[in-house]
């Protein structure tokens, strides 16, 4: 029997995105390029490698590869940092990406750009109320998303990616077990979809995806009939029966480039048109609506929290050291444990989980 989590749905607004691009200072031409040169100087006398999410501003992806750093998804930027040679790892994304990177790397310093970016499907979990629902529930496998904190990661048995999340389910599904899945209810549903596996889900959205308007889809298609849709999975799923292609960040990259579509009206963040564009630059992207009938378009297709890291914070937390994420040692074991065992499971099943640099 497959059942339903009865938390409430968190009501999670974040900021605007637009206010939080109003706060950043603008730079012209050749006060970016004196920004640019100071942080490149700074990132080779500190020791460190620069590691950004695809949604992350193109310019702070556009600085981690000129400075041999990292852009791709959560987990392959810790797996990077943890095997790069740097002292110190400077990750451009949220909270949770940061922590990521330091249940790997214990012995490395990691610096964000910022400490207030969050992320609504870890703020939508939180930690000791996910601890009692696991408890309520202890026949269940628990399986989490990358997008949790360090505690929820210690109460997993284990984390994955939107990338290899259907694979792991699939498989734990074949063994018979039940799956209590967290945070985020549309990939969740997703995955039930895909394997039929029995899951008992957390109710907990992403404020960008959960902004997707089917209708107003419906009606970017007709004047575009030429253009594929892509969708990333963490979206309603009256969405992503829209799509031609359904994946992780990395996977719809992959998707821009091999599918035979002039245009995409894409179904993610709209930080990702910087690495689509690399990998398909004669095609034209568009981004999916977050508006429509009694929409308010909070985010319009870019996560706040992503928009909060820029080149001047970077700037600041490279010159002063601020911003340094701790996470205590006892959760930081207990989280590389359900880590550990989706690389085991990725390495077993000759599964790619991310792959930095792969778009």
């Amino acid at each position: 029997m497959t059942v339903t989590a009865e938390t409430p749905l968190r009501p999670l607004q974040g900021p605007r995105t637009a206010w939080v691009e109003a706060q950043i200072p603008s730079l012209d031409k050749a006060e970016r390029e004196e920004m640019l040169a100071r942080i490149k100087q700074l990132l080779l006398q500190e020791d460190a490698a620069l590691v950004a999410h695809y949604y992350v501003h193109e310019d702070l992806q556009r600085l981690a590869e000129e400075t041999g750093g990292c852009v791709s998804d959560s987990l392959d930027m810790a797996r990077f940092g943890k095997e790069h040679s740097a002292s110190t790892l400077v990750v451009a994304g949220v909270r949770f990406m940061g922590e990521t990177a330091k249940i790997l790397s214990p012995e490395k310093r990691v610096l964000m750009p910022t400490l207030e970016a969050e992320c609504s499907l870890d703020l939508g979990c939180p930690a000791d109320e996910f601890a009692a629902f696991c408890d309520a529930h202890p026949d269940y496998t628990v399986v989490v998303y990358a997008n949790t904190s360090a505690a929820v990661k210690a109460r997993a048995d284990y984390v994955v990616t939107s990338s290899i999340a259907v694979d792991l389910i699939e498989h734990l599904h074949r063994r018979g077990e039940k799956v209590l899945w967290a945070p985020d209810r549309h990939l969740g549903a997703y995955i039930r979809k895909k394997t039929g596996a029995d899951m008992l889900l957390w109710d907990a959205s992403c404020i960008v995806h959960d902004e997707f308007r089917t209708q107003a889809l419906l009606d970017l298609k007709q004047q575009h009939p030429e253009a594929g849709i892509l969708v990333h999975p963490e979206s309603p799923a009256s969405v992503i029966d829209l799509a031609d292609a359904v994946g992780s960040t990395s996977q719809l990259i992959k998707a821009a480039a091999s599918l035979p579509h002039p245009k995409f009206i894409v179904a993610t963040d709209s930080g990702i048109f910087y690495k689509m564009r690399q990998a398909a630059p004669e095609k034209r992207f568009i981004e999916a609506p977050t508006g429509g009938h009694s929409a308010t378009c909070r985010s319009c297709a870019h996560c706040p929290w992503m928009a909060m890291n820029s080149l001047h914070n970077l700037l600041q937390t490279l010159e002063s050291g601020a911003n340094e994420i701790h996470v205590e040692e006892s959760l930081r074991l207990g989280a590389l444990k359900s880590t550990q065992r989706m690389l085991d499971f990725a390495r077993a099943h000759q599964t790619p989980v991310l792959g930095c640099g792969d778009a």
